[in-house]
């Protein structure tokens, strides 16, 4: 068990949930909250990160705010943090640490060591490509003899924006423990003036059953040389493709939901392709199997995805 690890929510009940079980909510409302001295804090840490380690960039990103069941699971199902968020319905970032997800594996960056979320996933379909990005679509049932149930929607995401420069002056800052308390005292959430970017992770097998890690670079921000699953970011600039990345905002992005969802299943995908060098074509459909928390990012969340290699 990795104590720097967490589950903010798993998906057993429904063995995995795909695209058209998932809801994306925007708002300004959960971007992080903003703080002048903080502000100074972020860009004196940036301006000195950039110079140390220059191939860094800054980026927008999606912040998780948080995530709400719309359809309870089963009351049988395993509690989704110590605080009874699953009788609450809606689960914060601050969930405490004591569900962890399994390990055995070293530490990583965007907390998907685990192999499973309780529970066995369900059997991807394969999908399809179009351009830059994987579009995933689900095939039809007919050839095992089921119809094709549309199956309602389950969880939604309620997300605002962030940047990579936000992210590494708060969640990775020398203060973030001060930031946390503020943010708990004063706004009634630990996790309110940190950036929480939005990760996605694959934990991918074989068609013999193996799984697959990778090494990370040396020259990279976060867990430099160690091993991990295939992952990264779902981009909002893949989104709004015509606009500048610094001009992004959630009202641009507002209408747009669905786009974003896709992209978060995109990604994963897309983050396969790029870092194992495998074709789309070759990959299954993303099952989310829940969201995990990096306690060494001070509760970073990352979307934990089941995707099989070979899926025709």
């Amino acid at each position: 068990m990795d104590p720097d690890v967490s589950v903010l929510l798993h998906c057993a009940p429904w063995r995995g949930l795909r695209e058209r079980q998932i809801q994306v909510e925007l708002s300004s409302r959960f971007n992080r909250h903003i703080l002048a001295d903080a502000e100074k804090h972020i860009d004196s840490l940036w301006e000195e990160r950039t110079k140390r380690e220059p191939w860094l960039f800054n980026g927008a990103k999606f912040r998780l705010h948080s995530a709400k069941w719309t359809r309870p699971p089963s009351p049988t199902a395993t509690p989704y943090n110590a605080r009874g968020a699953q009788d609450e319905d809606k689960v914060p970032l601050e969930t405490s640490r004591q569900q962890r997800c399994c390990s055995d594996g070293e530490g990583c960056d965007h907390t998907q060591k685990h192999t499973h979320c309780g529970g066995q996933p369900a059997v991807p379909a394969p999908e399809t490509c179009s351009g830059d990005r994987p579009v995933v679509k689900s095939h039809s049932l007919k050839d095992t003899g089921h119809q094709r149930v549309n199956k309602p929607v389950q969880l939604s995401l309620q997300l605002g924006l962030t940047c990579y420069k936000d992210y590494l002056g708060t969640n990775w800052s020398k203060r973030v423990g001060e930031l946390q308390k503020r943010g708990g005292v004063e706004l009634g959430d630990p996790q309110a003036l940190l950036a929480q970017p939005l990760g996605v992770g694959a934990v991918m097998t074989t068609a013999d059953g193996q799984v697959v890690l990778l090494r990370r670079s040396q020259k990279v921000a976060e867990a430099a040389g160690l091993l991990d699953i295939p992952g990264g970011h779902p981009e909002p600039k893949a989104v709004c493709k015509a606009i500048s990345e610094e001009s992004i905002t959630v009202e641009l992005l507002q209408g747009r939901e669905e786009a974003v969802l896709m992209e978060i299943f995109s990604s994963v995908l897309a983050e396969i392709r790029d870092e194992v060098n495998l074709p789309l074509s070759s990959l299954s459909e993303p099952i989310l199997l829940g969201i995990a928390l990096n306690h060494t990012s001070a509760g970073r969340p990352s979307a934990e995805f089941y995707v099989r290699i070979g899926a025709h």
